[in-house]
């Protein structure tokens, strides 16, 4: 047997490890067949829909992060480029617009290649990240779509560094 014929077993499935911490955080979740599972996690802005999908051809646990916002047409060309800076400075996931239904989500993957199973800090890192750049990021997106400004001036103020709250 070849290292490629090992296949993964059922009871270490990536998605009992997410369904497991989603169970402990409280939050809603389903699971939406055998390879997905979907979650619903309050932040800061809005709620974020996310989503984890086990690819087993690619053996990679992917997130998709989407909240609530849908990108109008007049305003896609400058939220597509508002993504392009925002990417620039991210190191791991990258943002998306769905140019089909607007849609502005945060995407990232987890390779899990050769039968190695996710462990619940993996899985907590995945989404911890996707959290962060939402939650950074969101009222980028909210400047560009609803106040009208430049992809530059919504990452200008994104970029701003704060202390503390009033």
């Amino acid at each position: 047997m070849s290292l490629i014929d090992i296949g993964r077993d059922k009871h270490d499935s990536p998605l009992d490890v997410v369904e497991h911490m989603a169970a402990g955080n409280n939050w809603p979740f389903e699971r939406a067949g055998e390879d997905e599972i979907a979650l619903v996690v309050t932040g800061r802005w809005t709620n974020y829909q996310i989503s984890f999908t086990w690819m087993g051809e690619i053996e990679a646990l992917h997130l998709a992060c989407a909240f609530d916002m849908r990108v109008p047409e007049p305003r896609l060309a400058e939220v597509q480029q508002l993504v392009a800076l925002i990417n620039e400075q991210l190191w791991i996931g990258h943002f998306d617009v769905w140019t089909q239904n607007g849609v502005v989500m945060f995407r990232h993957a987890l390779v899990l290649a050769g039968g190695v199973a996710a462990s619940g800090r993996q899985c907590e890192a995945v989404l911890g990240s996707a959290l962060d750049a939402s939650e950074r990021y969101f009222p980028a997106f909210q400047f560009v779509v609803w106040a009208g400004k430049s992809a530059r001036e919504a990452m200008d103020s994104a970029m701003f560094e704060t202390s503390g709250e009033a």
